[in-house]
């Protein structure tokens, strides 16, 4: 004799079919990318997720063969960048002494996005020239380790699995207790399906691909990652900057090129999505309410792992492979774009004020590259200053400086602030001078080579 439950005889059904594989595919394809984050995320996948249908279609690209590019039809991305590990645009960079300058990647993006984070000590100027506020962050690149093999963040989030992991075997133990064995394997089959699709992708190991030596007699790779309002400020060898610009992450996924086992496993959550769409009306009303609480417990912590910010968790583990402690990270904000060119470049500048690689206008004019007579003759000056080993800067224009580039009186008042702007600049970089003076790598010589 079997317990019976009140609406265990009802005839009304609750047709669950178009929630079993569609509710909720964004948010297990975010929680699905967390399980190379976190430390022990691939052994708690076994409860009934939904979204199988966008899981199985995503992943199933990955596949790289005629028979899985027929089953499931699109582009084959890499794993990292299926998994949101790579394929982000970073900002341009320039490097102050070696002459770089190029597009860089994902990691240089995650470096921006550290930035912007960060609270940034304002940099006092004129109140009434203040433009458009924009910010210097300065990091120091410790020692890149050899170890390529990036971490993972330690295993509390991950073991918030553990509820709806209980709420889907209790609700497949309640089908069983009432007989309702198609509820019971359908929900069955969605644990199983969803546990050996996470644990087989999570088997995969995140690692950190980068340039490993370098040329010797190489300058350092100090330099500048712009974007048009935040600008930072690298610090450190070539070989160690060379993670952020050229670097990248990549998953060592099992399969081989065709990665048959992500293959198998989409295969399994489509059959899933296929078997609930089919046969899920036909279980009983108690069945139908057991599977969709297991839907709704896994849905609420799929959106949790969500919030979570993959792209800072990703940020924080980059940083710790790259030896950089916050310490070794100062923000500052500035009224003017001026003003932060200047300030960046005083940064670039000390102690190599007299290296001819050193080409301080270009590096100006990265910021304000105007052609106007008034903007070439303050880059000039700034450079000139910036060039100078004298401790004591003179950012004002001489007045045979400013007849021989022909100004009118309003251009000379315009270069005046300018100048004034730019001499702001550099002392308040001056007086935190001790603080960022710790991030200066040694001065480098040409006869280093």
């Amino acid at each position: 004799m079997y317990l019976q439950i009140p609406i265990y005889d009802s005839a009304f059904s609750l047709d669950a079919a178009g929630v079993a594989g569609f509710f909720g595919g964004d948010e297990t394809l975010s929680a699905m990318a967390t399980v190379h984050l976190y430390r022990g995320r691939r052994w708690l996948g076994w409860y009934n997720s939904p979204g199988s249908y966008t899981v199985a279609k995503k992943y199933g690209q990955l596949a790289n063969s005629r028979l899985w590019d027929g089953l499931f039809p699109g582009p084959n991305f890499e794993p990292a960048e299926a998994f949101g590990l790579d394929g982000k645009p970073g900002p341009r960079y320039v490097a102050s002494l070696s002459g770089t300058d190029m597009t860089t990647g994902h990691l240089a993006y995650l470096t921006i996005q550290r930035s912007r984070e960060l609270k940034g000590e304002p940099v006092q100027g004129e109140p009434s020239r203040e433009t458009l506020p924009a910010s210097v962050t300065v990091i120091h690149v410790g020692d890149v380790t050899d170890e390529d093999q990036v971490g993972k963040m330690s295993i509390n989030h991950a073991l918030l699995a553990t509820i709806p992991i209980t709420i889907s075997i209790a609700a497949c133990f309640s089908c069983a207790v009432v007989s309702d064995w198609l509820a019971f394997s359908l929900i069955l089959l969605g644990i199983i399906s969803s546990g050996i699709t996470c644990f087989v992708i999570g088997t995969a190991r995140l690692h950190l691909r980068a340039p490993k030596t370098v040329t010797p007699g190489v300058p350092p790779g100090d330099g500048l990652l712009l974007t048009p309002r935040d600008v930072v400020v690298l610090k450190g060898s070539e070989r160690d900057v060379n993670a952020i610009t050229k670097g990248s992450f990549w998953l060592d996924m099992y399969g081989g090129r065709e990665y048959r086992s992500v293959g198998l496993c989409s295969l399994l959550l489509l059959a899933q999505f296929m078997l609930q769409l089919l046969l899920i009306p036909q279980a009983t009303l108690f069945g139908q309410v057991m599977f969709l609480s297991s839907l709704a417990a896994s849905w609420i912590y799929n959106s949790f792992l969500s919030s979570l910010e993959s792209e800072k968790i990703q940020g924080d583990l980059f940083f710790k492979a790259l030896q950089v402690e916050e310490a070794s990270i100062q923000k500052y904000e500035l009224p003017s774009r001026r003003s932060q060119a200047v300030f960046a470049c005083s940064i670039l500048s000390d102690g190599i004020e007299k290296d001819e690689d050193f080409d301080a206008e270009r590096m100006l004019s990265l910021f304000v590259p105007n052609k106007t007579k008034v903007w070439n003759l303050w880059r000039k000056k700034v450079a000139g200053q910036l060039k100078s080993a004298c401790p004591n800067k003179d950012f004002q224009a001489t007045a045979e400086e400013k007849e021989k580039e022909c100004l009118c009186e309003e251009q000379c008042q315009l270069l005046d602030t300018f100048l004034d702007d730019a001499r702001l600049a550099f002392e308040a970089y001056r007086k935190p001078s001790l603080k960022l003076r710790s991030l200066n790598t040694p001065s480098w010589e040409a006869n280093d080579v």
